[in-house]
């Protein structure tokens, strides 16, 4: 019999991934301050990486230590583009500096499971998108046309909607992309027997 996962995540994407996918998944969302998490690391050499999935750990042992005996996921996204780490932009003028016309940034994707605040596993997807050059005007319009959205994504953008055509080539699984490596996660539940395989 699968086991109920929780899911240490509010992201209605993250949950409904994971539901398709035949899961029992309980969202509850972690008390964690994720910018202070970070602030330490910004100039200690940490890869961006490893920044996904220090936050990724963190939100998955606050939730494992609040729900005893519940296998949880923690996970957390980030933007990079070379050493430089974006987050969700703030206003819409953030989300137009956001929009990297013209160059390649990664989507690295953390995931890690915890049952009663001990790491079982932990693994980073990463891909690789190139923007195409965008016109200014263009942007501007783009904006608008998905407006509040632009602001729910560390890249400004949602690849599974108007966002795939900021694109010239993508390199990487649609589901790192979109904020969870579906594919390794669901591996690591089979080998632990929580989900049928």
């Amino acid at each position: 019999m699968a086991e109920k996962i929780i899911l240490a995540s509010g992201s209605p994407f993250r949950k409904a991934m994971l539901v398709n996918a035949g899961l029992d998944i309980e969202a509850v969302p972690a008390d964690v301050d994720e910018r202070a998490l970070e602030a330490p690391l910004k100039d200690s050499g940490v890869s961006p990486e490893d920044v996904a999935s220090i936050l990724a750990e963190a939100k998955a042992t606050e939730v494992s230590e609040r729900r005893p005996g519940a296998l949880v996921l923690g996970c957390d996204q980030t933007l990079s583009l070379g050493d430089e780490v974006f987050h969700k932009p703030a206003d819409m003028e953030g989300a137009r500096r956001h929009l990297l016309s013209g160059k390649t940034h990664q989507l690295n994707s953390a995931a890690v499971l915890c049952r009663d605040g001990e790491v079982l596993w932990r693994h980073v997807g990463v891909a690789s998108l190139t923007m195409r050059k965008l016109d200014p005007a263009f942007i501007g319009r783009h904006l608008a046309r998905v407006g509040a959205k632009a602001l729910g994504s560390v890249g400004a953008y949602q690849i599974e909607g108007e966002g795939i055509q900021l694109f010239e080539k993508i390199e990487g699984d649609y589901f790192t992309i979109v904020g969870l490596p579906l594919l390794p996660v669901l591996k690591e539940l089979r080998a632990l027997g929580a989900i049928d395989g």
